[in-house]
């Protein structure tokens, strides 16, 4: 059942902010929580009960709680936001356990969105699969993002080894969020702006925190823009290795405290050379951000073409901002 609500203008700005979309006729909202006091126990049955290719929004709400389910947003169900109603992140979890050593990493995914005008806020998407030393995959991907004008904010995503996968096909946003993981946690080849977001590296012995695989011939990747680099060990972060050869990733005027590992912080893959890649920062705060040989640095003449709009603005000048 879809509870149809007439939208004023308040409840328009409030079921679409950040989302770019025109106001619509009404809104949908459905309702979710575990103990049976709302319209659907999952999250999935939620989603499976939104309108299909609709251009109105459809705002999931979702009691605190822990979900564990492997949760689907289809490309037919567009326009969807998930909203955690706990006070913090924290209290909404969506998990799950699936993992590469029996699902193949792209399908370990605890969350897939392929619906384009995807949100979600207030909420955590977790793979809790523990890493075992004697398996040789131990990929476990918390949020896989196949959608186009996704909007992110204060949620939190939690995994060891692959955490964020953005597939090409992704032009993402993530506002005052949080991102956790161990190695290439944050990979694809997408396009997606990180703005005021922490990444942590979780793991004592360090590792990599991007693997982007950006087409050579798209001229953004991923973007973080004024955000914050933590670890749980200081001098062992990577800031990142390109998974294709032309990876394009940009630290810009963010904070690297002292987990990262100065001396080199861009790091080869197989047989790609981060000095081949797109790899750069500009105007980083903080321990970590020295400068030498092995950190390119942006020109100021080209800081104008590498702000948050221009990797989010495509051709229909998206501006969740």
């Amino acid at each position: 059942m879809i509870t149809r609500v007439a939208s004023s203008a308040a409840l328009a700005v409030a079921a679409l902010a950040g989302t770019g979309l025109a106001t619509p006729a009404f809104a949908a909202t459905l309702t979710v929580a575990a103990d049976g006091s709302a319209q659907y126990r999952t999250v999935q049955a939620a989603i499976n009960a939104a309108p299909v290719n609709s251009s109105a929004r459809t705002t999931i709400t979702i009691k605190a709680g822990t979900y564990r389910e492997v949760v689907r947003v289809p490309a037919n169900k567009t326009a969807i936001t998930l909203q955690g109603l706990g006070s913090t992140p924290a209290q909404t979890v969506l998990v799950f356990n699936n993992s590469a050593t029996t699902h193949g990493t792209f399908n370990s995914a605890s969350m897939f969105v392929d619906g384009r005008d995807f949100g979600a806020t207030n909420l955590t998407i977790s793979n809790d699969y523990v890493e075992k030393p004697s398996t040789v995959d131990q990929q476990a991907v918390a949020l896989h993002l196949n959608a186009d004008r996704a909007v992110f904010r204060n949620v939190r995503l939690l995994g060891d080894q692959d955490t964020l996968l953005v597939n090409e096909k992704s032009r993402a946003y993530m506002a005052d969020s949080y991102v956790e993981g161990t190695v290439d946690f944050i990979f694809g080849g997408g396009t997606m702006v990180f703005e005021r977001t922490t990444t942590h590296e979780k793991r004592t012995a360090g590792g990599p925190i991007t693997a982007a695989s950006t087409p050579a011939t798209r001229k953004y990747g991923l973007l973080f823009y004024k955000c914050t680099v933590t670890s749980a060990v200081a001098g062992t972060t990577q800031l990142g290795r390109p998974w294709r050869p032309a990876g394009q990733v940009l630290f810009r005027e963010s904070t690297l405290t002292a987990a990262i590992r100065t001396s080199q912080p861009w790091i080869d893959m197989s047989d790609n050379s981060w000095r081949n890649a797109r790899f750069s920062e500009y105007r980083n705060t903080g321990p970590g951000a020295t400068k030498n040989s092995n950190r390119p640095q942006l020109p100021d003449s080209q800081a104008g073409d590498h702000t948050p709009q221009k990797y989010l603005a495509g051709t229909d000048g998206w501006n969740p901002r």
